[in-house]
């Protein structure tokens, strides 16, 4: 037991102290909020249309910081269904950073419910693009988001990989910005 407690008191001098005397900011944390030009040009009012699972959509996309701006939480929604007049999907997507493991986080949760949305989406960003990557148990799902500069539009292309391996289209869309209403 003693030698124990021996253990214990060298890890806290030789790691935790010197790093609370050093006055350094942690690198992730409450204090190291998320500063990210590009998903700041997500902040706002979007109208999405596109191709979902082949056919024609239209969603409503709203997206604003959250969490002492550790998040960027996007509310999409599709049109009504005629029967409950619920939005037919509704999604809630958080994205975040990973300033240790240097990559973009995303918790995509929607009307499937807690079974599918166990799997975090991981991303990588390249110019203005930022390449999300699901593993899910049925395979990879990819979700890009492309800000294009000269539109001014987002550009939101999903795909997924088949049994056959090849990856195919799931979704196709432009966001284009609106007035709230």
């Amino acid at each position: 037991m003693r030698l124990c407690m021996l253990g214990v008191s060298l890890a806290l001098m030789l790691f935790v102290l010197p790093a609370l005397q050093s006055g350094q900011q942690p690198i992730d944390g409450a204090k190291a909020v998320l500063a990210d030009p590009l998903l700041d040009k997500m902040v706002g009012h979007w109208t999405m249309n596109g191709k979902l699972m082949g056919r024609p959509t239209t969603h409503t996309v709203e997206a604003k910081w959250i969490l002492n701006h550790q998040f960027l939480e996007i509310h999409e929604w599709g049109p009504p269904d005629p029967k409950t007049a619920k939005p037919q999907y509704e999604a809630m997507p958080m994205i975040g950073y990973d300033n240790l493991s240097e990559r973009y986080v995303v918790h995509w949760i929607d009307v499937f419910g807690g079974r599918f949305s166990e799997t975090l989406g991981y991303g990588k960003r390249v110019g203005n693009e930022i390449d999300f990557i699901f593993e899910y148990p049925d395979g990879p799902f990819r979700t890009n988001f492309i800000w294009d500069a000269t539109r001014g539009q987002w550009h939101w292309q999903m795909t997924q990989k088949n049994t056959s391996g090849q990856w195919t289209t799931f979704a196709d869309l432009t966001l284009s910005q609106t007035e709230r209403d």
